[in-house]
């Protein structure tokens, strides 16, 4: 496996291997602190692709706290050794500065509710760089399919959106969300969650899957999710931000309850921003 640090060595790379010429490149955008998670998109991706290639930037303009962007788990030599096994055959890494050519900075988009609700609104900003980043990504790379995890199912979206405006040839694969054996969504974030911290954490898909349940049963979508934001909010040590239903291709606060297709979830816990989704 190789490793690769700037735009023009990546591009030297792929003269010198004729890597224009395979059939497939399949890419999984990560910001490191690979988890299994991550693993799964790079084993998905090495399945149906010729080629795999995973960058690893945190990248600054997504955040709209610099404390946060200051804690994010940098793990470099951990995550080659994670990618490697999964298949990956190259990891692109290069600095903030050289992927946007100059300072990093995100341009404002307002696609309504799909960048403006929810993760958009709780963090402002957000959206911005995570379509500067990937765009920027995509013109460097070129692959054929990108690889997401439904965790982050808004961004998926957005990505989405923006491969159809911006990157018509490039196909977003939107993967499976993966947890852990108790069945906590897997993020980077996790590591920073004290013991007590994961317990109440995990309470998170708890309430998740007791609506799922409600609804099963033939109980009322809203009347479900209402009782259980009601719970969270009064659990000690979570701090909820939002708790309520969606569709997950338009993200509106005006969408009917017919066209919900998940339940989000966001909250802070041990001081540690979380969020999680499930299928109805």
């Amino acid at each position: 496996m190789k490793i690769i640090r700037t735009s023009i060595e990546l591009k030297s790379w792929f003269n010198e291997h004729n890597a224009e010429k395979t059939i497939s490149l399949g890419f999984v955008p990560t910001m490191g602190a690979l988890h299994n998670g991550h693993t799964s998109l790079i084993e998905k991706a090495s399945t149906e692709c010729d080629l795999v290639l995973v960058s690893i930037l945190v990248n600054p303009t997504q955040f709209n706290e610099k404390d946060d962007l200051e804690a994010y788990p940098r793990t470099m030599k951990a995550d080659a050794v994670i990618a490697e096994e999964a298949g990956c055959d190259v990891i692109y890494a290069p600095t903030a500065e050289d992927l946007y050519k100059g300072e990093p900075k995100a341009e404002r988009v307002d696609w309504g509710g799909l960048t403006n609700s929810f993760e958009g609104e709780s963090r402002p900003g957000h959206f911005d760089g995570v379509i500067a980043v990937v765009d920027k990504l995509f013109s460097t790379v070129t692959p054929t399919r990108a690889y997401f995890g439904a965790k982050d199912l808004q961004q998926v979206a957005v990505v989405q959106k923006m491969a159809e405006i911006r990157h018509p040839k490039v196909e977003i694969v939107s993967c499976k969300l993966i947890r852990d054996s108790k069945g906590l969504a897997l993020s980077s974030r996790n590591i920073r969650l004290s013991d007590q911290g994961v317990k109440r954490a995990l309470n998170l898909y708890l309430t998740l899957l007791e609506v799922v349940r409600k609804v099963s049963k033939g109980d009322s979508v809203k009347i479900a999710v209402e009782e259980a934001r009601q719970e969270l909010q009064a659990s000690e040590g979570i701090d909820l931000e939002y708790f309520t239903g969606v569709n997950n291709q338009t993200f509106s606060n005006e969408d009917e309850v017919a066209k919900w297709s998940h339940i989000i979830v966001a909250a802070k816990v041990d001081g540690v921003r979380l969020i999680d989704n499930i299928e109805l």
